[in-house]
């Protein structure tokens, strides 16, 4: 079990729970009590959880990071396999938008050797990138704490000075017939941005969004090159997804 998925496993854990000690943590995950205490600690460095005697807790609620952090815990295997593949498409010397999408942030353990530029408005990815080989250009503007991201005018104007070879991008849903959909109207202005800046966009989406509309419907399908999603797929949907013209990796 890598870093990244023990790591989503206990935030979750300490999500559901609060708190958690050490050996309740170990039985739980089914790891040893040394590789556990390695873990937090890590954790306590990267600012997502507190170390208490024996164990762990949550920051208090208003400490955003965890919050992402519950997010990248959901699907977190799903998630892995499909930045692993999305990795496997990104070459060195690379320019690459990066969204803050939690199935994009899974990127980064995959790419942090890679001597590339990645341009983002993610903080948890430019905390993750920042002692990598990778070159940050932190999207500028107004900090939207509840996704620990910059969004705003100021940072699609940003945007717009750089061309990227390739665009990382998360939705909230997508389908064959409604294309690219969002919660919210931020982050879909945000993924246009950066969709209008690449040469070529890759959609990062896990199997449990394929086929779903969300409450804004922001772009067609056709604005996407490559899926990439997990093994879960259904085959019948992905063929759907070749037939309207994308690459998909699953």
């Amino acid at each position: 079990m890598s870093f990244q998925i023990r790591k989503a496993k206990i935030l979750q854990v300490l999500d559901e729970r609060g708190t958690a000690d050490v050996r309740e943590l170990a039985v739980l995950l089914n790891l040893s009590d040394m590789t556990i205490r390695r873990d937090l600690n890590a954790l306590t460095q990267q600012g997502l959880i507190v170390r208490t005697h024996g164990g762990a807790m949550l920051p208090g609620l208003g400490d955003r990071p965890v919050s992402f952090a519950g997010k990248a815990a959901q699907h977190s295997e799903a998630k892995e396999h499909i930045a692993q593949l999305a990795a496997k498409e990104i070459s060195d010397g690379d320019i690459i938008f990066m969204d803050c999408g939690s199935t994009v942030f899974a990127l980064c353990p995959f790419i942090r050797h890679k001597p590339i530029t990645v341009i983002t408005n993610s903080l948890p990815i430019v905390a993750e990138l920042m002692s990598s080989k990778v070159t940050l250009n932190l999207i500028g503007g107004e900090v939207d704490k509840a996704r620990q991201a910059v969004h705003g005018l100021t940072a699609e104007s940003h945007i717009a000075r750089y061309r990227a070879d390739k665009a990382f991008i998360g939705v909230d849903g997508v389908s064959v017939a409604n294309g690219l959909s969002a919660n919210g109207e931020l982050e879909a202005a945000h993924t246009l941005a950066l969709m209008r800046q690449a040469a070529k966009t890759y959609l990062l989406c896990d199997a449990t969004k394929l086929e779903q509309d969300r409450y804004l419907q922001f772009a067609p399908l056709s604005v996407v090159n490559t899926l990439v999603t997990d093994k879960n797929a259904d085959k019948s949907v992905l063929k759907r997804y070749e037939e309207a013209g994308l690459q998909v990796l699953s």
